[in-house]
């Protein structure tokens, strides 16, 4: 953990929307609601939450949809230069294998990325929190 990187006032506000974004979760089947928000190269915030289903290899991540929302709204060739991740339940949550790797796809290696650890928030840079994503050349 980065402790000046948490007193980024930066940081701390997308932190701040992630938890927001966290309070529209659908999850009637977990109770576990997430956030995230994502800090775009061109300055733009783009925020998304955790959709359930109950059918559950349906159900999409917070930070998967901030990345579709951010696709939607600015275009395929977005750039992310902070993720932050809120879980109102308190509990250590990195974003899961599918998330980085979907991540991976627009996510400067520099990014940092805040999320709840067990011994507290955390922060790093992507490239450490994936650091053999899988990658293919875009035709």
């Amino acid at each position: 953990m980065n402790n000046q990187s948490l007193t980024d006032p930066a940081l701390l506000n997308l932190l701040d929307l992630a938890r927001k974004a966290g309070r529209h979760a659908y999850a009637p089947y977990s109770g576990f609601r997430v956030g995230a928000a994502l800090r775009l190269a061109n300055g733009e915030i783009v925020t998304g939450t955790n959709v359930e289903s109950v059918s559950y290899g349906l159900t999409i991540c917070a930070e998967r949809a901030a990345v579709v929302q951010a696709v939607t709204q600015c275009g395929p060739r977005i750039r992310i230069e902070a993720v932050a991740i809120a879980n109102l339940n308190d509990a250590p949550s990195p974003p899961c294998g599918a998330c980085r790797q979907v991540l991976a796809e627009f996510t400067l290696p520099d990014a940092r990325v805040i999320f709840p650890a067990a011994d507290g928030p955390r922060v790093m840079p992507f490239r450490e929190l994936l650091p053999l994503a899988f990658e293919m050349k875009a035709k």
